[in-house]
């Protein structure tokens, strides 16, 4: 029988940028009211310096950072391109090293766990 994960372990951080605050806002509480993010912070006026087709780029855009569970993140990165107007949007995550404790068990309640 495996062991259970820690909550730490199986939380974690996923970060996504996207133009407009509509489109975070729409992201953010589609992830949230599906039980996929537990919250989501937006971080409006980030300038973006990227390579895109042989060219570089710049572009005002937001960021969301998003705190959920390792198991759920397949389902993020769908949500995510559904309701994102980019071709290829950044998804990344990275799981979390600790915290308090208190804050990820809520976590884990707030994605069903």
């Amino acid at each position: 029988m495996q062991k259970p994960r820690s909550l730490k372990e199986s939380s974690i951080v996923v970060m996504v940028t996207c133009p407009g605050n509509k489109n975070a806002e729409k992201i953010a509480l589609s992830l949230t009211k599906k039980k996929l993010a537990a919250c989501v912070n937006i971080i409006s006026g980030i300038k973006s310096i990227y390579r895109w087709k042989g060219k570089v780029e710049e572009a005002s855009e937001n960021l969301m950072i998003i705190k959920s569970k390792k198991r759920l993140l397949t389902k993020i990165i769908q949500e995510v391109r559904l309701n994102h107007p980019y071709q290829v949007p950044e998804i990344i995550s990275f799981p979390i090293a600790g915290g308090l404790q208190e804050y990820l068990q809520w976590l884990a309640k707030e994605t069903g766990e």
